[in-house]
């Protein structure tokens, strides 16, 4: 399980074509111990992950919806 671990999560993504959540990228960004400098720019990139992460979402459940109708 990827939940906190950088290096299985991307196996996982490279073997599914999954992107973890959000919430467990947090999580590992956290758990590392980083540079302050480091930190300002995982942070930044997290940011973007996670708004491209909820569009995607949103667009995959349209997707589905009207697959499934």
């Amino acid at each position: 399980m990827y939940h906190y671990d950088p290096n299985t999560a991307l196996e996982e993504l490279a073997e599914d074509a999954t992107l973890p959540n959000p919430v467990h990228v947090r999580d590992m960004i956290l758990r590392k111990k980083l540079t302050p400098d480091r930190s300002l720019d995982l942070n930044r990139m997290f940011v973007e992950y996670q708004k491209f992460f909820g569009e995607t979402q949103k667009l995959g459940k349209e997707i589905l919806k009207q697959l499934a109708t």
